[in-house]
Order: structure tokens, then C-alpha cells, then sequence
């Protein structure tokens, strides 16, 4: 039996167990459409903007570890989604982008609503693909699987010319791939794992960093169960917030620029540092010559060689599935009879304990100004810290890190390597498409919630019950936080003076909209949208103090001891 292109493509992605499809059509996908519309297990999201169907299709993946899927048109539809695909290779998230393209004959001759798809993207995919013959389509769509899900995870795209998806073949989808030149190593070496656990057990002043690869590796159980183990600190970056639970007292949250004093002065100070599934980028160490001043051991475990001594060199290099290795490292801890030196720890611990006395998260809430830092502390008291929590970019997002105390991996949905706004509205719909009985908040900006509120109308369409949490202080926050320390607090098109009414917005859409101006109301107001507007959309606009800053801050080019942790405090 013969099948189109478009239809082999549908079978291709019900035979990966495909759930959901978030995209936009347009021409050069209509027959793909039109295969869609035929079958009933594969169900399509329609967004209002392309780039929301990638920032869906990345938290529908990051909140369930499975691969994500989305579906766009030639030309605009591919460049308007290129900020997601960019945002997911960040992040490491698996993907598979499908574009459409003009017909094989028309590439190349700048034909209507062309682009040369491969080239805009190679810069930000794992792989991608330009399918030229309908019997290639099949394996190509098996190997974009297999790429997207396997090694260091990311976005993979398959570009499908109009006339490869009308063109007819008969269908068999293959059941294995193999890739001559991808064979991404997931069992560490023993030597190195041997290595890795004599440092360890000889450490005086010890720390585990661990990252977002240990996420998206599922490696939380294996992480925890180690750490306690050993008894040893650890820190997570904003990626991996969740994977070790934060409210733990082993647990000294969130490092680097806007990271705990206690959290980045143990990073700076250790004597051995065992990196888990992170990259040491420039918002975690600082400036590396400073991170590099005090000599200490450094184990780093990455399913990823190319990210081991990118930017920092390593003594103990552990090439691997970080579960695997993990779980290698546990088992040598148990048969090794040598055990931490107990009095060199609680050394190390009281030292750390001394930093903790900073409370270098303190801030005041007043009885006329709602702080930001406030709302995000109340958010958490009633959802009871069970809620997948997605933000925008800015300073709302560092205060939801700060203050949201997870306790559970993939809860956390966020851009970080891109610092992308405009996610937090798609992300929600993402995620609430992925776990459909989850209560879902987006912590976001006034200017971040701007960048894709047309999605009120996909949340509407589809009955998403999704809580925005807007804490709304007419600024461009983190840019009049930088313009207010390092340029003379001079607000160069910072400053948002024409702020359309919010409530009226959501209720324009549909939803359900709130303005919040008093302290004192913030908690009931949260309450009342997750318990008497459960099921409903609830817009909360909370109108904040405009001169907050989020501290701690470790400005740029210097080192993690280097910290702001107030206005006129500098250590």
C-alpha cells in the first residue's frame, strides 16, 4: 500500500507515540495538514505564533522527558521559529522540528515564502535534514528520533519540500538506526569513576555542583541518594533547581551571579568539586581566572566530552550517562570501606553554616509596596510547592529561582542558556498539555508576557487553566537594575510608560483577570485564583515595588566572592 509523503509522516510519528503537534499552517505544509486531519490519535495545538509552537513543544518536553514536537510552514513560519529552536539547543532539549519548504525544483530560486532552512538553523540544532525523495522520509524521521533523544539531547529539524510530502511510497518505518559517526558513550570509564571516588573520600572541604543535564537525564534519585551519602554540600545552577530537593539542609540552593552567598562562597572555597551534568558558564563561576585562583580537584561527569574543560580545566574527566555514573560511584562508596574524614566535614560545615548567616536572601516587605520577592513566597505557601512554575527573563525569573523552594525535578520550565522572552505563557501551555491534571503558574513580567500574550487565545481555545503570576513594576527590570548600578542609573528605554490595562486583556480573551496593589491582598488574591478559579485562566497583575533588585549579584567579568548583597554592601 502507497502513502504520501505527508501521510508517511504521520504514521512515522504515531509509531513514536507522538501525543501532541503544536504549530501553525501555511502553504507548504497543507498536505500534511491534511494527513493530520484524517486520524484521531495524534492531536494538533494551534498556537498564534510559530515561535510559541517550539517554546510549547520545549516545555512539553522538559516537564515529561519526551520528545517534543512541532509543525511549521516555509519561510516566515521557519524564521519565526527559529528563537525556540535557539532556546531549546541552549537548554539541550529534544526536539523534532518539522518545516515545510517549497517544492525541490523551486529551491534555490528565491521562490515565494523560500528560505534556506538547513542553513538559518545548522547554528542552533543538534542535526537537521532536507528530505529531496519521499523514501527517505521514514528513516529521516527515525534517525531526527534517535538524534534529538540519545547523547547530549537537542533540537533536531527535518525541512519537507511541498511536492516530497504529496509524492507516494510505500511505508515502512524502520525499527533501528544507525549512525556511523554518532555513537555517544554512556558507561563511564571505571578508572576514571575509581579515581573520581578516592577524591571524594579524601576531601577536607568538599562540594557537589549538579546541573540541568541531571534533569534531563532523570539522575535526581541517584543524586540524592549520593549526597546524603556522603554527607556533603550541594549546589545546583538555575537549570537544575529541583533535582535536589531545596529545602534540605545539605542543600545550599541556587549559585553564581544571582546564587546564595553561602552556595557560591563553598563553590570558591572547596577543595574538591564533583560537577555533575553542568558546564561551568560564565552566570555559574564568574570570571574563570577568579574561580581558578583557589587550587582544588575537579570531577566533571557530562554525557557530553566537548563540555568537559570547555572553560574550566578538569582533573578527574567522567564521560557518561550521568545516572550510569552516578550509580557506578554509589556502588564503589558502598564497597569501599573508607569512609569521610568526619572531623574535617564538620569543619567544613560550620564554616558554611557561618556563610548561611548572611541570609544574603533577606529582603523587607512593607506594609504599602508589594516586593516581588513576596508574591513569589506566597505563590509557593499555596500551591504547597507541588507546582510546575514556568517564568519569563528578567528579574522575576532570579526571584522564582530564589524563592520557590522545589523539591522536584522537571517542575521548574525556564530559559536559561538564551534568556529568552516571551516563553513563560507558551511554556505553561506546554506543560499543561504534558500534565494535564498539574497545576501550572507562570511567574513573568510586564514586558516578558507581552512578547507572546496572543497565546491567551490558544489558552482559550483549549480551556488551559494556567495562573499568571505578572509582578508587574513598569521597568525593564534587569536592565534598570544594570542601567541603576554600572551606568549611572541613567533608564535609556527602560522605563514601559504605555502598559495596556491587564485585567481588561485577559478579559478580552476570556479569562479571568486581577489587580493586585496592597500587600495584604497578595495572599488572598492566590488564593482565590487557585481554589475558587481552579479551572479557569486567572490573570493576577501585582503592581510591585519599582526599585527592587534582585540580590545576591555578582557583576560581570568578576569572581563568585565578589558579591553585591546589597545596595552598599560589596565583600
Amino acid at each position: 500500500m502507497q502513502l504520501t509523503g505527508a501521510e508517511i509522516l504521520v504514521r512515522c510519528l504515531q509509531e513514536e507515540k507522538v501525543e501532541y503537534v503544536f504549530g501553525y499552517p501555511g502553504g507548504a505544509v497543507l498536505h500534511i495538514y491534511d494527513a493530520l486531519f484524517k486520524q484521531d490519535t495524534i492531536k494538533h495545538v494551534l498556537v498564534r505564533h510559530e515561535q510559541a509552537a517550539v517554546h510549547a513543544a520545549d516545555a512539553f518536553s522538559r516537564s515529561s522527558n519526551r520528545v517534543g514536537v512541532c509543525l511549521v510552514t516555509s519561510g516566515p513560519g521557519v524564521t519565526n521559529a527559529v528563537t525556540g529552536i535557539a532556546t531549546a539547543h541552549m537548554d539541550s532539549i529534544p526536539l523534532v522540528v518539522i518545516t515545510g519548504q517549497v517544492p525541490t525544483a523551486a529551491i534555490g530560486l528565491d521562490a515565494f515564502q523560500e528560505c534556506d532552512t538547513v542553513g538559518i538553523t545548522r547554528p542552533c540544532v543538534k542535526h537537521n535534514f532536507l528530505v529531496r525523495d519521499v523514501k527517505d522520509l521514514a528513516e529521516t524521521i527515525k534517525k531526527a528520533f534517535y538524534l534529538a533523544n540519545t547523547g547530549r539531547p537537542g533540537p533536531v529539524l527535518v525541512d519537507i519540500p511541498k511536492d516530497v510530502s504529496a509524492q507516494l511510497c510505500e511505508f515502512h518505518y524502520p525499527k533501528t538506526v544507525s549512525i556511523r559517526s554518532y555513537n555517544p558513550v554512556v558507561k563511564g570509564h571505571s578508572g576514571q569513576i575509581k579515581k573520581a571516588v578516592q577524591l571524594l573520600l579524601e576531601a577536607k572541604r568538599p562540594m557537589i555542583y549538579s546541573g540541568g543535564g541531571t534533569i534531563l537525564s532523570d539522575a535526581d534519585q541517584q543524586l540524592i541518594k549520593l549526597t546524603r551519602k556522603l554527607g556533603f554540600p550541594i549546589t545546583q545552577t538555575l537549570m537544575g533547581l529541583g533535582a535536589y530537593p531545596a529545602p534540605d539542609r545539605q542543600n545550599l540552593g541556587m549559585l553564581g551571579m544571582h546564587g546564595t552567598f553561602e552556595a557560591n562562597m563553598a563553590m570558591q572555597n572547596c577543595d574538591v568539586l564533583l560537577a555533575v551534568g553542568a558546564r561551568f558558564d560564565d552566570r555559574v563561576i564568574g570570571n574563570p581566572e577568579h574561580f581558578a585562583q583557589n587550587a582544588r580537584k575537579i570531577i566533571h561527569i557530562d554525557i557530553d566530552p566537548s563540555s568537559i574543560s570547555k572553560r574550566v580545566r578538569v582533573d578527574v574527566p567522567i564521560v557518561g550517562s550521568v545516572p550510569n555514573v552516578l550509580e557506578d560511584m554509589i556502588k564503589q562508596l558502598e564497597a569501599d570501606t573508607t569512609k569521610p574524614d568526619a572531623k574535617a566535614l564538620a569543619s567544613w560545615w560550620k564554616q558554611i553554616d557561618e556563610w548561611r548567616g548572611k541570609d544574603s536572601l533577606k529582603y523587607t516587605q512593607s506594609k504599602d509596596l508589594i516586593m516581588p520577592q513576596y508574591v513569589v513566597e506566597k505563590l509557593y505557601e499555596v500551591t504547597g510547592g507541588d507546582a510546575f512554575v514556568t517564568s519569563d527573563v528578567g528579574q522575576h525569573q532570579m526571584f522564582a529561582a530564589q524563592f520557590y523552594k522545589f523539591d522536584k525535578p522537571r517542575r521548574w520550565i525556564n530559559s536559561g542558556g538564551l534568556g529568552t522572552m516571551g516563553v513563560g505563557l507558551p511554556y505553561a501551555m506546554g506543560v499543561r498539555f504534558a500534565n494535564p491534571k498539574a497545576t501550572v503558574a507562570c511567574v513573568t513580567g510586564e514586558a516578558s508576557i507581552q512578547m507572546c500574550i496572543q497565546e491567551l487565545s490558544t489558552c482559550k481555545q483549549y480551556n488551559l487553566p494556567i495562573k499568571i503570576v505578572n509582578l508587574n513594576n513598569r521597568y525593564l527590570g534587569m536592565v534598570r537594575q544594570w542601567q541603576e548600578m554600572f551606568h549611572g542609573d541613567r533608564h535609556s528605554e527602560s522605563y514601559l510608560d504605555s502598559l495596556p490595562d491587564f485585567v481588561k486583556l485577559a478579559e478580552a480573551y476570556g479569562h479571568v483577570g486581577m489587580r493586585i496593589d496592597r500587600p495584604a491582598d497578595v495572599e488572598p488574591a492566590l488564593r482565590e485564583a487557585f481554589t475558587k478559579h481552579k479551572n479557569d485562566l486567572v490573570f493576577m497583575d501585582f503592581i510591585t515595588d519599582q526599585t527592587a533588585n534582585v540580590y545576591p549579584m555578582i557583576a560581570a567579568g568578576k569572581g563568585l566572592s565578589e558579591m553585591i548583597l546589597a545596595e552598599v554592601e560589596d565583600l
